[in-house]
């Protein structure tokens, strides 16, 4: 091991290194929607049933959360690289009613679940949580589901496929 003069950036070379899913993590607040790509969610609990999610504190998707009291999270599948992307773009997560070119569904709560995704969880706000640069996200799932197939990953600065044993 080396010494390394700039830690920020081996932090984020190191941390590039875990893949990881790729979510889209929405909520509904009257008519207008919210949605944000992520990658840093995770099942927490069981008794109770929890998952957690990292949003920038910049993000003003914490506050549509804060005032919707809820939010859905959406687990892409392997072929919904154009949804993580159209989330992740600056200004496209805000809408009116839908999004536009990306089906969703309401499940419970009224955050809106994006077709076709692997699974997702439905979940009402059990606590906002200080995280550094970024606020944690704890929801209690009231509903979750899935469906076969690959999930999206998100490795070493892009998109990635799991692929088959042989």
């Amino acid at each position: 091991m080396s010494a390394d003069r700039d830690p920020t950036g081996r932090f984020k070379r190191a941390a590039g290194r875990f893949a990881s899913g790729v979510t889209v993590v929405a909520t509904r607040n009257g008519r207008h929607l919210y949605g944000i790509t992520c990658s840093s969610f995770q099942s927490l609990s069981l008794d109770p049933l929890l998952v957690t999610v990292s949003v920038n504190a910049a993000s003003p998707f914490l506050a549509e959360v804060r005032a919707s009291g809820h939010f859905a999270v959406s687990v892409l599948a392997s072929d919904q690289q154009r949804v993580s992307r159209y989330f992740a773009t600056p200004g496209r997560g805000r809408a009116r009613d839908r999004f536009p070119g990306v089906p969703t569904e309401v499940v419970q709560t009224g955050s809106p679940v994006v077709g076709g995704c692997l699974s997702w969880f439905d979940a009402a706000l059990h606590a906002l949580l200080p995280g550094g640069d970024h606020q944690i996200l704890i929801g209690e799932v009231v509903a979750a589901g899935g469906r076969d197939g690959e999930p999206l990953l998100y490795w070493a600065g892009g998109y990635h496929r799991l692929r088959a044993r042989t």
